[in-house]
């Protein structure tokens, strides 16, 4: 079960958590810093060699979430093409497809693992969509996508396994293939996280930016953050808010406070 709220400030954070990460200021060191840099594509190929399709839920969330996936058409059925940058082993995607049929969807992933479980999956068509491997922060968009031909680009619980030094090649990049007036729509996790808060000492790579047991990394949007990152690649803002949720488990008696960052922003 989950609260959910929208377009609230930070969360705040109790006495007992404030302490806890104003006590966690010792930094990964930069050999392994540098280590988890180069080897981020192995460690999240290896990610989906243990865990398969299973580790996420299907996101039948997308749509009720984001009612631009309607409402940015211009007619009823007009057929929408759409990127999924970094789609994973398709928990979005294919939910996506089923829902819509009058969608054309894109799709890439940083794992070539991830990118096979794709095309594995019995609902994947050719006809309804084009799914390949790609590094977002190098590999040109334009050699799969064609300049300037998406109505929407979906970004969702993506960016924040990238270097925050990199994150703007990524929206650089997706911004060539977007139609101008279009959207980029955005969720991923935001500032004070429960995820942020069960890091162990020793975990923290920079502000708001940790490193996994299995070397995956994970940052934490502030809202201003991301604004000045969208809007310094040209984007305008549309919607930039926090989405905080409490998951309630009964059955052991917890409450785990959520916290994302959900947000829409333009090419003008």
């Amino acid at each position: 079960d989950a609260l959910q709220i929208k377009g609230h400030g930070a969360r705040v954070l109790s006495p007992e958590e404030a302490e806890r990460l104003a006590k966690d200021q010792v930094l990964v060191s930069e050999f392994k810093q540098l280590k988890l840099e180069k080897e981020a594509q192995k460690n999240w190929d290896l990610f989906y060699k243990r865990n398969s399709t299973n580790f996420f839920k299907d996101r039948h969330w997308t749509t009720r979430e984001f009612q631009e996936l309607k409402a940015c058409r211009e007619f009823a059925d007009q057929k929408l093409t759409i990127l999924e940058a970094g789609c994973g082993v398709g928990n979005c995607l294919f939910p996506l497809l089923e829902e819509d049929l009058n969608i054309f969807a894109y799709a890439c992933d940083f794992s070539p693992r991830a990118v096979e479980y794709v095309k594995k999956n019995a609902l994947y068509s050719t006809e309804r969509c084009k799914v390949f491997q790609c590094d977002l922060t190098k590999d040109d968009l334009l050699d799969n996508i064609p300049a300037d031909s998406v109505d929407v680009v979906t970004l969702i619980f993506v960016l924040s396994a990238i270097h925050p030094d990199k994150m703007h090649l990524v929206l650089r990049n997706i911004y060539k293939v977007l139609k101008p007036g279009k959207c980029v729509l955005f969720r991923d996790y935001g500032l004070y996280d429960h995820a942020m808060l069960r890091f162990k000492s020793g975990s923290k790579l920079g502000e708001n930016f940790y490193v996994r047991q299995d070397g995956t990394r994970s940052y934490f949007f502030t809202e201003e953050f991301l604004s000045q990152l969208f809007k310094a690649e040209g984007y305008e803002q549309v919607v930039n808010e926090y989405v905080q949720r409490e998951t309630v488990n009964k059955k052991e008696d917890l409450r785990v406070p959520r916290v994302f960052l959900q947000s829409k922003f333009q090419k003008p």
